[in-house]
């Protein structure tokens, strides 16, 4: 028996239905908070079934001495672009998904319909792109033609950032600051470690006062955090396959920590993916510089994380359902039903919850 397997869900299978929850527009956070660190949070005890309702500060209140707290130090860059589309004079939008090569990008574009194998689209007068290849998303694949730092320098100044298409809205300049973790370092995710953004400077502080020590991974998330489940069956479902890095440093430090007997706190559910990822054996992890497809639902028992910072998810979305295999999946239905009851904000830019 694993050290989780007391928390996992003992049906065996589950239907995408089971995962639906009415939400009311009203309490999708279109923006965030006023001053970041002041969202409301939610705290699940999952021994007891009891919920408690704070704020994000008192998060530090949740850690123990030689406790590890896991971030995904993962970087949101502005991969939204527009160009011309040659001899056309279209204007085509281009949402970069990942580099694949020092020139080329496998992007999605719209209007997706006019854009074809062969198509110049313009930038600048200087700088353009070939359209290559199709994928298999419907996505393109292009090929620029200058230099990768050329193109890079091009896309931070002129790119707009992307953010979740359920806020409804064009992103704004407070994008570019409030949908970024304050511990942000590698540029490369197109969509943000929701659970980091709201930790503060002055709040990892005190956690390191605790005596409690910090690491970071990388994950870089894709648009298909955002990709609908539409099979019934969710075990058929395929997960989207997102770059993910674990130092050597971080991999010691945290079988250091399960070695101690202490806490793996997992800031949002890209790091648990990660850490679960990188499992080997006997409650280790390794190195790693790989690619993860890692889908977690339940039944599944964790090897790694002890606690988990997480978000308000979507209804029918991966990321709930891999916050109900950590927890009871009706005990999460039930907190979700209260989050909407007392009226917590969902979402990206919404309030937190603590998994304990």
């Amino acid at each position: 028996m694993t050290k989780f397997e007391i928390f996992n869900n003992k049906q065996n299978s589950y239907h995408l239905s089971d995962f639906y929850y009415d939400l009311p527009e009203n309490l999708i956070s279109k923006y965030p908070v006023e001053t970041r660190g002041e969202s409301r949070l939610m705290v699940l005890d999952r021994k007891k079934k009891t919920i408690e309702h704070r704020k994000f500060v008192d998060v530090v209140k949740y850690f123990e001495p030689n406790d590890c707290l896991v971030l995904n130090n993962t970087k949101v860059f502005p991969a939204r672009l527009f160009a011309i589309k040659d001899k056309t004079e279209a204007k085509v939008e281009i949402f970069l998904l990942r580099a694949l090569d020092e020139q080329i990008w496998e992007v999605i574009v719209n209007p997706a319909r006019k854009v074809r194998i062969g198509n110049k689209l313009n930038f600048t007068d200087k700088i353009h792109c070939d359209v290559i290849d199709n994928t298999v998303s419907s996505g393109r694949v292009i090929r620029h033609n200058v230099s990768k730092e050329e193109f890079m320098d091009y896309v931070m100044e002129n790119g707009k950032s992307p953010i979740p298409p359920y806020m409804k809205r064009e992103s704004e300049p407070i994008d570019k600051i409030r949908y970024q973790t304050v511990f942000a370092e590698n540029a490369g995710a197109v969509a943000a470690p929701t659970a980091g953004l709201h930790f503060t400077d002055k709040i990892l502080k005190k956690i390191e006062k605790k005596n409690v020590n910090i690491t970071p991974i990388t994950l870089h998330i894709g648009l298909g955090t955002f990709k609908p489940v539409v099979v019934e069956d969710v075990s058929r479902h395929n997960m989207h396959s997102e770059f993910y890095h674990i130092s050597k440093e971080t991999a010691d430090m945290v079988n250091n920590t399960m070695k101690n007997g202490n806490n793996i706190f997992a800031v949002g559910t890209s790091v648990v993916r990660a850490l679960e990822s990188a499992y080997i054996s006997d409650m280790q992890i390794t190195e790693q510089n790989s690619w993860t497809d890692k889908f977690i639902y339940p039944p599944y028992n964790f090897q790694i994380v002890d606690k988990l910072i997480t978000n308000f998810h979507q209804p029918k979305s991966t990321l709930i359902m891999l916050v109900s295999a950590f927890a009871d999946k009706n005990f999460i239905m039930k907190a979700y039903k209260e989050a909407i009851d007392k009226e917590y904000g969902f979402y990206s830019y919404g309030d937190a919850m603590l998994i304990i």
